[in-house]
């Protein structure tokens, strides 16, 4: 009798925060915007979307022809890179790219791990545009 209790229990927490979540979605914990398509979805700020620069010897080539690569949070969309590169950098931003990188398994001794998953994203100004990121 206790595992069908368990059960009825895990349902009623499940519907729970279904109901939780259409109440973000109507705007009672910030202000809701709607997207194509009719969907409403919660803004993230633009600080927390794109987490550092790409600062490697082939991103650093890519700079000189205007690209200029950044590692973003894993659910952060072309749209909402573009905004926030734009708001943070204060560059007009002509297109994007998003790679989606896999974490990879790694070991050390016994021990399994795996490193983590995360975005690159490849961001190309308009001409005459530039943002220094590189170090010299």
């Amino acid at each position: 009798m206790t595992i069908l209790n368990r059960l009825k229990s895990k349902k009623d927490k499940t519907q729970t925060r279904k109901a939780d979540s259409s109440d973000e979605a109507r705007g009672k914990h910030g202000p809701a915007v709607v997207a194509e398509g009719g969907q409403t979805a919660i803004p993230r700020h633009s600080a927390l979307l794109i987490r550092q620069p790409w600062v490697t010897e082939k991103a650093g080539d890519l700079s000189a022809l205007g690209k200029y690569v950044f590692i973003a949070d894993k659910k952060t969309n072309k749209a909402e890179a573009k905004r926030a590169i734009e708001s943070i950098y204060g560059v007009n931003v002509e297109k994007v790219n998003v790679v989606n990188i896999k974490g990879k398994a790694k070991r050390l001794g016994r021990s399994l791990g795996r490193t983590s998953a995360h975005k690159k994203i490849i961001v190309t100004l308009k001409e005459g545009q530039k943002i220094d990121i590189m170090p010299t």
